[in-house]
């Protein structure tokens, strides 16, 4: 058996300074620091700038900036807070348009809001912040869930490889796409992980590494365009990632790139899961094609992560931060209510039932 995994808490309220504490993620792995967030536009541009990333703990973040935002009102009715609560929430929607749980964290919390009409300015606050603990709360069991159903379907000593940061820094405990290697580090599967380094930003060099690193797991970073060999020389059992939205259809939206690596896999006979909190499921949306996709600014690709720019002054770029993964070459979806496989239509929606 292996030991406890150390783990991160990456997003948390401070309610005595009035502040969302979060790690940093564009500083790592260089510097581990926490920032400190009072002011609505720090906590829109923590979720803008990706220092807080991960479609949970974005989700998390944005719950905890509704409360923040609605506790500082001056409010003194009941419909007089729901004005302030509503600039506050359609403010940071604004922050991140493809991030389902960003949207899921805002309607939960408004939904709590309502839920609340008729009792006073200060119980409508406090019901807020339970609302918003609540919300990192139950990520936490999601987390675990998730790492639990993953486990049934992977075996001791697996290569296991990954695409962006779905774990501990990006949800509230262990993650989604990397629950199971922690939990299997803790029960001693001896996962061995392989990394992508997942350009432009890097997720997986600079986080994925770095927190597998952190709790002892042994991980390879590998470059993005080397998926193919590790998988062609057999290092590679099984493909897990996370995810920003699934579509009713099983198509799931993530990290640029994870389309690649899962027609790879397809073509390898690689298993290939998607680990998907339910709070990532839209079945209100049909098909990948309705998930808007995010552009990046240039910069990301030209210059950010380099001394001196690496591309020509003025060249046209294009960046995308996420791609679509059809549902097809998609073997299970993983959630916190079970595997959903082919035809995800009919299985995702039992997964709610359950």
């Amino acid at each position: 058996m292996g030991k406890p995994v150390d783990v991160i808490q990456s997003v948390r309220l401070d309610d005595e300074k009035d502040a969302l504490i979060l790690l940093d993620q564009t500083l790592l792995p260089n510097e581990k620091r926490f920032l400190e967030l009072k002011e609505m536009k720090d906590i829109w541009d923590a979720i803008y700038l990706l220092k807080v990333r991960g479609a949970p703990a974005i989700g998390i973040a944005a719950a905890y900036g509704a409360y923040l935002g609605t506790k500082g009102s001056a409010a003194e009715t009941y419909q007089d807070l729901y004005e302030d609560f509503k600039k506050v929430k359609d403010y940071l929607a604004t922050s991140r348009p493809t991030a389902v749980n960003l949207f899921w964290a805002l309607e939960r919390m408004e939904a709590r809001f309502k839920k609340e009409e008729g009792n006073t300015v200060s119980e409508v606050k406090a019901a807020l912040k339970e609302e918003s603990e609540l919300i990192r709360a139950e990520d936490e069991k999601v987390c675990e869930s998730i790492g639990e159903y993953a486990l049934s379907v992977l075996e001791p000593g697996w290569g296991i490889l990954t695409h962006c940061n779905a774990g501990t820094i990006a949800t509230a405990k262990y993650g989604t796409a990397l629950a199971p290697i922690y939990l299997g580090q803790e029960q001693g599967y001896d996962f061995k992980v392989f990394a992508d380094e997942t350009r432009p930003l890097l997720q997986g060099a600079r986080l994925t590494a770095w927190e597998l690193q952190e709790a002892g797991v042994d991980v390879t970073l590998i470059c993005d365009n080397m998926a193919s060999i590790v998988m062609k020389e057999g290092k590679i059992q099984a493909v897990l990632v996370g995810c920003d939205r699934v579509a009713a259809n099983g198509d799931s939206a993530n990290k640029i790139g994870t389309s690649g690596v899962a027609i790879l896999a397809k073509h390898y006979n690689v298993p290939f899961y998607v680990c998907a909190p339910l709070s990532t499921v839209d079945l209100a949306c049909a098909t990948g094609d309705d998930i808007h996709i995010e552009l990046r600014p240039s910069s990301e690709i030209t210059s950010q992560w380099y001394e001196k720019p690496m591309a020509p002054a003025d060249v046209k770029t294009y960046n995308p931060a996420f791609d679509v993964t059809d549902n097809d070459l998609i073997t299970g979806i993983i959630t916190e209510n079970g595997i959903a496989y082919a035809p995800f239509t009919e299985s995702l929606p039992k997964m709610f039932k359950k």
